[in-house]
């Protein structure tokens, strides 16, 4: 029996809404096979619909985001932004429509409420493009884990600061250079600050974190630390150490004070040169997710880019549809189903790697080892070099001390003491340590 066929209208028609627009065109029969039946694309809403657009017929384009999504059975959205992104959203999930999207900066903000939304509709809400690309993370977190208990999420999920933080280390670039060269490779925007700041990779943490852990989580629960302040010397001393510096993104659930509650947070940290993550090089990305049952579980793979993102949206595309075909809804487990508080910063454990400049007198390094007494925090390793002679009157030198484990409260507070020292001339890094 010959079924009808499913129609599709998608919003925004730039590179990744223009590459998926040619995929559904140019592969009808293949999605046919798949999903089984025809998916009809039957409007691209665009901002300027007088512009010609490669691959996409001009009877297709529309700058009208209601016309385009009237009868759908899928909206795509791939407009970015927040509010009418937002707009549209609901008003398709009321419609009956199931949507895809790839809007983390929408998802984080109101993820919740989406979610929420697509379930009183009984349609579906896909976003497997908006996190790491073209890597299926997910699905699995919300459909393969769902019968287990996940513990902690870490990974790499921006390949632009990937890329910065690479180069630097491959190729002794500074700062600057490393990313001048990602705005020329189009790894990175004429506007980096998105990426080096760490606001992308925040949006990503909020919806690992309310998806993983059932509870809300915005991008504002979510405490950032760019990669800006990274400097070839940090680059270096960690190599020296052992380590490579990456950005991460951490989602995990603590407890602190006898509560429980979940940590979502992004910063620059050190990992074992032979960490798994470590090795990640360029614009890709990978995803670690920790289950009680499962283990520990790795995800790699393109993390940006028009064809990843592309592949990651059609594959949810190809999703929704078959469970309209088939009757079926289903949903993930949405942030409304658990309370979990989000903590902030100072109730993690970390271990710290601090590296100063310190006057090379005699009773330095006494002074600040009792800082570290006086706040309860355990010394791993101190390694001590002088400096290359100025031409001030006293000698410096570089010390650098690795903690063991403690609250980031009490190392944050023997950070600000020590960098008030008068031994200490300036305080040069301080980085947090994961993956030991």
């Amino acid at each position: 029996m010959e079924t009808s066929p499913l129609k599709v209208a998608l919003l925004g028609g730039g590179v990744v809404g223009t590459e998926v627009a040619r995929r559904l065109l140019g592969r009808a029969a293949d999605f046919e096979r798949r999903v089984g039946a025809p998916l009809e694309l039957t409007a691209v809403a665009v901002r300027d619909a007088q512009r010609e657009r490669p691959g996409i017929p001009a009877a297709l384009l529309t700058d009208d985001v209601d016309q385009a999504m009237a009868g759908a059975d899928i909206v795509i959205e791939l407009m970015g932004g927040i509010d009418e992104p937002r707009r549209a959203i609901l008003a398709a999930l009321d419609s009956g429509a199931s949507v895809v999207t790839a809007n983390k900066a929408l998802l984080a903000a109101h993820y919740g409420e989406l979610m929420a939304a697509a379930d009183s509709a009984a349609v579906r809400l896909e976003h497997e493009a908006a996190v790491a690309g073209a890597i299926p993370i997910i699905r699995p977190v919300g459909d393969s884990l769902a019968g287990d208990e996940i513990t902690r999420v870490m990974g790499i999920v921006n390949g632009t600061t990937n890329y910065i933080l690479d180069q630097m280390d491959r190729e002794g670039w500074d700062f600057d250079r490393a990313l001048t060269t990602a705005q020329e490779l189009g790894f990175a925007e004429a506007d980096p600050t998105a990426d080096v700041g760490g606001h992308d990779a925040a949006a990503k943490a909020a919806i690992l974190a309310a998806l993983a852990f059932h509870t809300p989580v915005s991008i504002d629960d979510v405490h950032v630390e760019g990669i800006a302040s990274v400097t070839a010397d940090m680059i270096e001393t960690a190599r020296a150490q052992g380590f490579a510096i990456k950005l991460l993104a951490i989602c995990e659930k603590l407890v602190s004070e006898g509560r429980a509650g979940v940590s979502a947070r992004v910063y620059p940290a050190l990992l074992p040169r032979e960490h798994v993550l470590a090795q990640v090089s360029g614009a890709f990305n990978a995803v670690f997710v920790e289950a009680e049952a499962a283990g520990s579980l790795m995800f790699y793979g393109q993390g940006a880019g028009g064809a990843p993102t592309a592949s990651a949206v059609l594959g949810d595309v190809v999703s929704v549809a078959r469970r309209k075909v088939l009757g079926g809804r289903g949903q993930y487990e949405h942030a409304s189903t658990a309370t979990l508080p989000v903590l902030p910063i100072s109730a993690i454990t970390t271990r710290y790697q601090i590296t100063l400049d310190v006057f090379d007198r005699p009773g330095v390094l006494n002074a600040v080892t009792e800082v570290f007494a006086a706040h309860g925090v355990s010394i791993e390793l101190v390694q001590q070099t002088q400096l290359p002679a100025s031409e001030a009157a006293e000698r410096h030198a570089k010390l650098v001390v690795a903690t063991h484990s403690g609250t980031d409260e009490a190392l944050a507070q023997t950070v600000a003491d020590i960098a008030a020292l008068s031994v200490v001339n300036d305080l040069t890094s301080v980085l947090r340590i994961e993956g030991l």
